[in-house]
């Protein structure tokens, strides 16, 4: 089945924002230094604690920001409000430090959530659908390209191969008993696999932040970026899913990897 030429148009649009430099380019480009000179200033054992904060932050995140909402597909996002809510926690956050990031993360993260989730509902989706739900979720692993990312594993369709399995499970699971005790074991997996790649681009967010003299200002600029970056995630994904229902997961898969990669 062919692609309309409006279609095209979007398709083209999806790709540009979901293969863009990512996130560690655009907040170099803000402080000037390369995020290395902060990734040397984060303690030591900052890896191991960031896996926990960052499935904390989605599960604490998936439990507030999407299951509240309500459907009416085709309504305008508003970008702009969910921006300002995460500028003022990353104000707090870049004030008191990095120690804040335990606590700033997950509020950030349930605002960034319910961001995606209005990008999902004015490209069509219906919130209420555990399928949507999971996509929304899908979104904090779609990183875009980056230097400390797997190459291999940073393409778009090559990310949500990798979480496939487990995003169907969980939406399968939430179709027949809903959000129940018993689904938290696959929800919990879903998480882990999707708080792998998140963690990447919190980190990246984090060395900027550690980096001397960003303060209060510093912290809420970078996570307007942290915040921008997510939002364009969601609108190429969802695009790129409103067209899935259109034309088939395979028309639309072979029409986006026939597209030349351009930066943006």
């Amino acid at each position: 089945m062919n692609i309309s030429e409006s279609h095209q148009k979007e398709l083209v649009i999806a790709k540009s924002l979901l293969e863009n430099p990512g996130l560690a380019v655009k907040i170099t480009n803000f402080i000037g230094t390369p995020i290395e000179k902060g990734l040397a200033l984060l303690p030591a054992n900052w890896n191991k604690n960031i896996a926990k904060v960052t499935e904390k932050s989605l599960m604490k995140a998936s439990e507030a920001a999407i299951f509240t909402m309500k459907d009416s597909p085709g309504e305008a996002s508003s970008n702009r409000w969910h921006k300002l809510g995460v500028a003022v926690s990353g104000g707090v956050g870049g004030f008191f430090g990095l120690a804040a990031i335990a606590v700033e993360l997950p509020v950030s993260t349930s605002i960034m959530l319910r961001s995606i989730a209005d990008i999902a509902r004015s490209e069509g989706e219906l919130i209420t659908s555990p399928d949507t739900k999971m996509a929304c979720l899908e979104v904090f692993a779609l990183g875009g390209a980056s230097d400390l990312d797997d190459s291999s594993e940073s393409g778009y369709f090559a990310v949500r191969a990798a979480l496939a399995k487990s995003v169907s499970e969980a939406a399968e699971f939430m179709v027949k008993k809903g959000i129940t005790d018993e689904a938290a074991p696959l929800l919990v997996k879903l998480i882990s696999n999707i708080a792998e790649k998140f963690g990447v681009q919190v980190t990246q967010k984090a060395a900027a932040q550690a980096i001397p003299a960003i303060g209060a200002a510093g912290g809420a600029i970078i996570n307007t970026l942290f915040i921008d970056h997510f939002q364009d995630m969601a609108r190429g994904h969802f695009i790129v899913r409103k067209l899935e229902r259109l034309y088939g997961y395979d028309t639309v898969k072979n029409a986006y990897n026939l597209l030349p990669n351009s930066t943006h």
